[in-house]
């Protein structure tokens, strides 16, 4: 087991990688404020998935500093503090995925998560915490992002941005809610596992690696991806946010299925 180390200065610095998505996220929200682009499409693509992206590793980010906080040294050495995607334990479920999804089905479905030496941390309380952490820096993000609704200043944004920047909260209110669904494997489900009896801990664990596909599968159902989607809508309409600049951020989002100028709105899973 690897010893308990206090982090040092260079498991705590933010990665290039990390640095550079940041960069992507300014660069393309700069063109599309100022209509920069010559295809807002691309840029809204652009400023969408590295906000996504930069969101996620926040959300393990935070897994990663409350663990530490927690008792488990062992997230600075594995370089989980550095925000660096490619030290996530599985890219593939982390990243790629979870920007698959967006591309395919317009949703923040949740990805992998940091790996966390859970015999490291003491109380039942710390445990939840930690596992709450990801899901409420998606909240922090929303409320971030929607800030021009609530604040009134929403008016004085360009349209493309403010289309890319309500279908960006989109994703985070998806994938806070998705993410606080007890369901083994999420987020949701850590909180609460720390308060069950070991016979129901052990009743659920076969079914951890497979509860993101069980919850991706649900929400192909049409009542349930409807129940899903109305919760989506009634969050973002209670930060400000109408379904029609959701709609049509996805639209530019998705440049390759058209002109977002002509009207035509896309699906979106289980809508």
């Amino acid at each position: 087991m690897t010893s308990a180390v206090a982090p040092k200065r260079e498991h705590r610095r933010p990665s290039p990688v990390f640095l550079g998505l940041v960069a992507v996220l300014a660069v393309s929200g700069w063109a599309v404020w100022t209509d920069f682009a010559r295809a807002t499409g691309v840029a809204v693509f652009l400023f969408v998935v590295s906000g996504w992206i930069v969101s996620l590793c926040l959300h393990e980010y935070a897994h990663a500093r409350t663990a530490l906080h927690g008792g488990d040294h062992t997230v600075a050495t594995k370089g989980y503090l550095t925000l660096n995607p490619l030290r996530y334990t599985h890219a593939l479920l982390s990243i790629v995925l979870p920007v698959l999804f967006v591309i395919l089905g317009g949703i923040g479905l949740p990805g992998g998560a940091v790996f966390v030496e859970r015999d490291r941390i003491r109380g039942r309380l710390r445990h939840s915490l930690v596992s709450a952490a990801g899901p409420l820096t998606n909240v922090a993000f929303a409320l971030a992002l929607t800030a021009p609704w609530w604040l009134g200043t929403v008016d004085t944004m360009p349209t493309p941005f403010r289309f890319a920047l309500a279908f960006l909260a989109l994703l985070q209110v998806t994938a806070a809610i998705l993410n606080l669904l007890p369901v083994p494997g999420l987020d949701g489900y850590g909180v609460i596992e720390p308060w069950l009896s070991p016979s129901a801990r052990k009743q659920a664990e076969p079914f951890a690696p497979f509860g993101l596909l069980i919850v991706f599968a649900c929400l192909w159902i049409p009542g349930i991806g409807a129940v899903f989607w109305d919760v989506v809508d009634a969050v973002l309409g209670m930060l400000g946010v109408g379904q029609g600049e959701t709609y049509y951020g996805l639209e530019y989002f998705r440049f390759w299925d058209g002109d977002p100028q002509a009207g035509f709105v896309p699906v979106t899973l289980g809508r």
